[in-house]
């Protein structure tokens, strides 16, 4: 039965509201907040995680971009000092601002039911601030959460996993039916928890040049590596790293990557990238 709702869903928003109390319960479980947590919330939405998270830690800062909803968030708990109110676009937003307060350098939580169709280019987002983030927990499509835990030789593997698993260990915590929501997406949903690596175990000397060589190695995924990447490596450089060029991309691991982007950033830096 659906719930009775005081907001109609807005597809350009792509809202699909947490209703199921099991699920929710389940969230806050493997979450498991604590009073004195420094924790963000992307889309709250109807409110479905943001009250049981006030009724258990000290203080809550929400982000959200549908103005109305942001209003009716301001009605029911405007009055507590408990929470804040960020009306603003996500993929916008500065993370950094939400330290300012923050004397005892305690690092960000980061939980959210993400829209789908913002769901990659937010933690791309979020990547940036990495270092000011305990953890992350996301409520993603369910094909999302398994390109982030992708391994090599597994179809799902590409440029999302190799980036977020640079920045961060991501676990596949369980997966989330459509009844959970309403409206009821096409799809399943899975959640996931997004552990900041302190240090990076494979540290990039140039970002921009792995982000760079790791979207064209993928562009084209069943282009060999000498193909995919002849814009940025030649046969002998191959040769010097150890690396076998007729390979395809989706069989080399993190720090292959990572070697190649260090190596170019070594050999090459005047190019254009």
């Amino acid at each position: 039965m659906k719930p009775k709702l005081s907001h109609k869903p807005r597809k350009r928003f792509g809202q699909n509201f947490l209703q199921d109390p099991f699920i929710i319960q389940k969230i806050l479980e493997v979450v498991a907040p604590q009073p004195a947590d420094k924790m963000v919330e992307i889309g709250p939405g109807l409110g479905a995680l943001t009250k049981p998270l006030l009724s258990t830690i000290d203080h809550l800062d929400v982000i959200e971009l549908d103005r109305d909803l942001a209003s009716q968030l301001q009605v029911t708990w405007g009055h507590t000092h408990k929470l804040t109110i960020h009306t603003a676009d996500a993929l916008q937003f500065d993370f950094k601002t939400l330290m300012k307060s923050n004397t005892n350098t305690q690092k960000l939580r980061v939980i959210g039911n993400l829209p789908y169709n913002i769901s990659t280019p937010l933690m791309f987002h979020l990547f940036k601030f990495c270092d000011l983030i305990e953890d992350m927990h996301f409520m993603l499509q369910k094909e999302v959460v398994e390109r982030l835990i992708a391994k090599p030789n597994n179809k799902q593997y590409g440029r999302l996993s190799i980036m977020a698993q640079y920045y961060c260990l991501p676990q596949y915590l369980f997966t989330v039916e459509g009844e959970a929501f309403h409206p009821m997406p096409k799809v399943q949903s899975a959640f996931v928890r997004l552990t900041p690596h302190q240090p990076l175990p494979f540290p990039a000397h140039n970002l921009k040049i792995l982000q760079t060589i790791t979207r064209d190695a993928f562009n084209q995924r069943r282009k060999t590596l000498s193909n995919a990447l002849k814009a940025h490596l030649k046969i002998e450089d191959f040769e010097q790293l150890g690396i076998n060029p007729k390979l395809r991309p989706e069989v080399l691991s993190l720090s292959d990557f990572v070697q190649m982007s260090n190596y170019i950033h070594q050999h090459y830096p005047n190019k254009e990238i």
